[in-house]
């Protein structure tokens, strides 16, 4: 049966982010309390599906006309996360076919996978993709068994499991595989060190080097910049670096090649002296000026042999040489006209070329921001966009506030399982066509994402067309593969396989559709829509979409149902109008000028890029807990802590609550706590403005408590560490 909610004739979101016409009562709206909801039926009806956390199909009912996707408003596509951590208890399994070398089908190269089927006593094998018939190799073959199964098919994870990972002969391999390699390229003028940048993330790499994959194999280097570059010899026969200094920066060279990246533990020793003197050695540093874009250049230089990760500590606006910027962040006349989107894209060529040539050498980029002031994220974060990268942004960086972060975040890039040097194809069935990408990644051809790096914490969405009618048809099937070498310098090929159902019903299309597929691949067009676009207009397109779809399954139903002109939406779209909603409201897409700075909005843009679904959901729709009942009773948590809906009718001046949307955690407290509770919490400080009062654990119980939340809050998702923000009812 159908959801119903009032009066929804002339839906519309509002011409204002966060505002609904029609007299809609939001109260009567679903609210998404239990997170994300994934599809039951995908699973159920094809049980040899890879898990839906590897990939997700917008609708997992395929139209088979193309009046029935005119009619469905919302994208087609999937979001695929190659990468993602098994479920519990769950492993990938490891194939080898040795001998045999990989079986694939020899017109569109599917790998063989759970859906295709053997024939001729086990011969010959039926692609499911193509339906070519292909030989069966003699180290492969197996008999089959009286229903036409092979016989030894408990021995055989590839034809049993919708996700294997296959090791890959010489064949697959342009090159010997790659070590991993970390290269780190700081910004160490003036700001890097007041604010305790350096100190921190020297500290930080030192405490990870035990931690990083490769063991033996692992490769490091270092490049130091401010107005001139410093390059540093760390050479197994040293026992301390040599830092040589290049301020030629028209004419980039590199004084020693061949000693600039080393392995980590040969020159272990020289390393960890390194990291301990770097902090000292620019302590009185007071050069406020940025050779970013010839130090990138120098970077690229010493790694394009190898490839590898590139880690950029960036914490002032590129001032001198190529790459140069101007402060254009403050340009609020731009906001409203044509001219607005152009904040949002590189100012300079050079740093989109500049991802190029990294990608073309396997070097990913990540960009750790790190500023006071504008620092121009969009043209900074081109270098991870087109890398398979990611940003991250600590504005107004302080040790005392932002360390924690930082570590957090920092030591997870490093020490986090990596696949190197990877390509990335979705193949699907006849009749259907990706037709679009998106995320962070080069397009090497119409459908080949390159990704120098890639990781569990790294999402893409795609769109697909219908090229013909598919009417014949009955199944639709999609597989995922990943071409990677692993840390342990082996070449691996992860693939993961579903098959989804072909329908003539449109209801069908939207019992079966997958609302938080629908959000992130929504999410993400949009975005890149504001890149060419106004924010109004980006927001516009989204409403659009929903208030259609949503329209389009009311008139399916209306009659039937005798609903009038009430809305009415199947239990699978519940949360869209929700999330959409969101989505506009949300920091990348909201308001204009005064809504959010322009270095947090890109940022926020390019980090949603690549969030994985249940990330996505939860930083749209945060989880929101009233905490002070148990903060002050012995009782269970589960029983006394629920999720709240977000809303301001569910915040009392009384209460205590913690919002939680992954990124950050908000302590609310109500103006009518008790002063004595607050005492306990906050320490004497409780009277005053609590965006100054940092959160620490006290020698009492409810302190005791609500830090135990927090670090529970915090190690339920380990991707980033959210800061802890207090807020005090009444205070600005």
């Amino acid at each position: 049966m159908p959801g119903l909610v009032e009066d929804f004739s002339s839906l519309s979101i509002g011409s204002v982010p966060g505002s609904f016409d029609a007299g809609l009562d939001t109260k009567v709206l679903p609210r998404p309390l239990d997170g994300d909801v994934e599809p039951s039926s995908f699973a159920q009806m094809y049980p040899m599906n890879c898990n839906s956390r590897y990939l997700r199909l917008t609708t997992s009912a395929i139209p088979n006309s193309q009046s029935l996707v005119s009619r469905w408003h919302l994208p087609l596509g999937a979001v695929v996360c190659p990468l993602a951590e098994a479920p519990e208890g769950e492993e990938v399994p490891i194939v080898n076919f040795a001998t045999t070398g990989i079986v694939r089908c020899r017109r569109c190269r599917t790998y063989v996978n759970p859906y295709v089927t053997f024939t001729d006593g086990g011969r010959k094998w039926r692609c499911n993709i193509c339906a070519l018939l292909n030989d069966v190799q003699n180290d492969y073959f197996a008999q089959l068994d009286a229903t036409g199964k092979r016989v030894d098919l408990d021995q055989c994870p590839e034809l049993t499991k919708g996700c294997v990972e296959f090791v890959a002969p010489a064949e697959y391999m342009v090159r010997p595989p790659m070590p991993p390699l970390y290269f780190f390229l700081i910004d160490v003028s003036i700001y890097s060190v007041k604010s305790g940048m350096l100190e921190v993330i020297a500290q930080t790499i030192k405490s990870c080097l035990d931690k990083l994959p490769g063991s033996t194999r692992t490769q490091i280097g270092f490049i130091t910049f401010d107005s001139t570059i410093h390059f540093y010899n760390m050479k197994s026969s040293l026992t301390q670096p040599q830092m040589m200094v290049v301020s030629d920066l028209d004419d980039i060279f590199i004084p020693i090649p061949d000693d600039l990246l080393v392995n980590l533990s040969e020159s272990r020793t020289v390393v960890d002296a390194f990291l301990d003197s770097l902090p000292s050695m620019f302590q009185d540093n007071v050069n406020v000026e940025s050779a970013f874009g010839p130090a990138l250049k120098a970077a690229f230089m010493v790694m394009s042999q190898l490839g590898g990760k590139l880690l950029i500590f960036q914490s002032s606006l590129p001032s001198l040489g190529v790459g140069r910027l101007r402060l254009r962040g403050d340009d609020i006349r731009a906001y409203g006209t044509d001219k607005e989107n152009a904040l949002r894209i590189p100012e300079d060529p050079f740093y989109k070329q500049m991802a190029a040539d990294f990608t073309k050498y396997q070097i990913a980029v990540n960009v750790y921001a790190i500023s006071d002031k504008y620092t121009d994220i969009a043209s900074l974060g081109t270098l991870a966009k087109y890398t398979g990268g990611q940003v991250y942004y600590y504005p107004s960086f302080h040790d005392a506030i932002h360390k924690d972060k930082l570590k957090h975040e920092l030591a997870r890039d490093l020490t986090r399982e990596t696949a190197w040097e990877a390509v990335m194809r979705i193949r699907c069935g006849k009749g259907v066509r990706f037709t679009s990408y998106h995320g962070n990644f080069m397009l090497r051809s119409t459908d080949l994402l390159a990704l120098p790096a890639v990781d569990c914490d790294k999402a893409y969405a795609m769109q697909f067309a219908l090229e013909e009618t598919l009417l014949t048809t009955q199944i639709v099937y999609f597989q995922v593969a990943l071409l990677h070498t692993s840390s342990s310098g082996e070449r691996r090929i992860r693939v993961h396989t579903a098959a989804a159902s072909v329908v003539a019903d449109l209801g069908e299309m939207y019992r079966q559709a997958d609302s938080g597929a629908i959000v992130s691949l929504l999410g993400r067009l949009a975005i890149e829509k504001s890149l060419s676009y106004k924010l109004e207009e980006a927001r516009n397109a989204i409403q659009l979409r929903v208030v259609k779809a949503l329209k389009e399954y009311r008139n399916l139903y209306a009659v039937m149902h005798r609903v009038g002109t009430r809305m009415i939406y199947p239990d699978s779209l519940k949360y869209l109008l929700l999330y959409g909603l969101a989505l506009c409201k949300s920091t990348a897409l909201r308001g204009g000028y005064a809504d959010s700075q322009l270095d947090e909005r890109c940022a926020a843009g390019f980090t949603m890029m690549a969030l994985p679904v249940k990330k996505m959901l939860k930083l749209l729709y945060p989880s929101l807990l009233r905490v002070d009942e148990y903060l002050v009773k012995n009782d269970d948590f589960e029983k006394l802590c629920r999720r709240l809906p977000l809303s301001a009718q569910s915040l009392d001046s009384r209460g205590i609550y913690i919002y939680d949307d992954g990124f950050r955690l908000v302590v609310w407290f109500g103006q009518m706590v008790s002063p004595d509770i607050s005492r306990n919490l906050v320490g004497e400080d409780f009277a005053a403005d609590f965006s100054r009062v940092s959160l620490v654990q006290g020698d009492n119980e409810m302190s005791r408590k609500l830090m135990g939340i927090i670090k529970k809050a915090r190690e339920a998702d380990t991707s980033y560490y959210p800061l802890c923000h207090l807020v005090r009812q009444g205070f600005d």
